[in-house]
């Protein structure tokens, strides 16, 4: 599962887009200094979100929609097509 994917799948079960989360985060507290262990219980708590889609969460969270580009194009099972994640929802995703 590619690391869009996990985001894809996050916002099918939340109902919210992955940005809209993030900002969630924001009002919340959460930032780049915030530890994963807060965020995925809040994820776990009020969108039953599992802890590998909200680990993908954490990382948006607190270091953004860039990724490395090891994965990038790589062909195998985390490959994604961009360094750059698309946080708008799945259904306007230019790079589905």
């Amino acid at each position: 599962m590619s690391f869009q994917a996990y985001l894809d799948a996050v916002e099918k079960k939340t109902g919210l887009t992955p940005r809209q989360l993030v900002e969630i985060a924001g009002e919340k507290g959460f930032d780049a200094s915030t530890p994963a262990a807060p965020i995925v219980q809040w994820l776990a708590e009020d969108y039953g979100v599992g802890r590998g889609h909200a680990m993908a969460m954490v990382h948006v969270i607190t270091k953004g929609p860039q990724i490395g580009a090891k994965h990038v194009g790589s062909g195998g099972t985390h490959a994604d097509p961009t360094d750059t994640l698309w946080l708008d929802g799945a259904a306007t995703n230019p790079h589905p």
